[in-house]
């Protein structure tokens, strides 16, 4: 009897003391972290920061880049502000074709090809986008970022959830966005779009397009 009195006096200590660490665990997770001493401008770095997008139709996809030309952010205490950027749209390149597939789908979407300029982006008319920081807002660990995206001549609003991170003893600022989607069609993209011709059968080309943006930016 003494010795299972004693046992069960054991095994509650050992229980109070896990259940005494598990919350100190909770506590540490559940705790804010410290705002990051961050301020000032920064601005972005050309030769590290694109856009990643992807396009598809029924029959598959195309996958490829373009470079953000230039850009500045401003952080307040740890906090990006605001944020203005220019995408060079002559910079756009297809990554998942080769040879002559590759050029003709670059010089499409470009509008290089004579009666085809209009067909998605006409860079000789339209040769910058443009993407301006409305809002942020913590989201999930992460943030959510909204703003309005400036694409051939028209403007509109668009958010994604992104990562902001920083480096270089704090002199260097990322935002690493999850992929998201925009409606070409709110930019006057409407070639082989279903929504736009109701004729098109399975040959047309979807609404969406996928982004994802990587930025990074130095301290100025």
């Amino acid at each position: 009897m003494k010795k299972s009195l004693n046992f069960i006096c054991l095994l509650t200590l050992f229980n109070v003391a896990i259940g005494c660490k598990t919350d100190e665990k909770k506590e540490k997770i559940s705790k804010p972290e410290p705002a990051l001493n961050v301020s000032g401008q920064f601005e972005v770095d050309e030769d590290s920061s694109i856009i990643n997008w992807v396009g598809s139709k029924p029959t598959g996809e195309h996958n490829g880049s373009m470079k953000v030309q230039s850009g500045e952010m401003e952080l307040k205490e740890g906090k990006l502000v605001s944020g203005k950027f220019t995408i060079a749209m002559k910079s756009i390149v297809v990554e998942d074709l080769k040879g002559q597939d590759k050029i003709d789908l670059e010089n499409h979407l470009k509008g290089t090809v004579e009666g085809k300029e209009d067909h998605f982006f006409n860079i000789k008319k339209y040769p910058k986008a443009y993407f301006k920081i409305k809002s942020v807002e913590p989201y999930k660990n992460k943030f959510k970022i909204k703003g309005d995206l400036e694409l051939k001549g028209a403007i509109n609003s668009v958010e994604f959830v992104s990562e902001i991170k920083f480096g270089n003893d704090m002199q260097a600022v990322k935002i690493l966005s999850e992929q998201f989607k925009i409606d070409r069609t709110k930019w006057g993209i409407s070639f082989m779009s279903q929504s736009v011709f109701d004729d098109l059968k399975d040959k047309f080309i979807s609404d969406e397009i996928l982004l994802q943006i990587y930025i990074k930016a130095f301290k100025v």
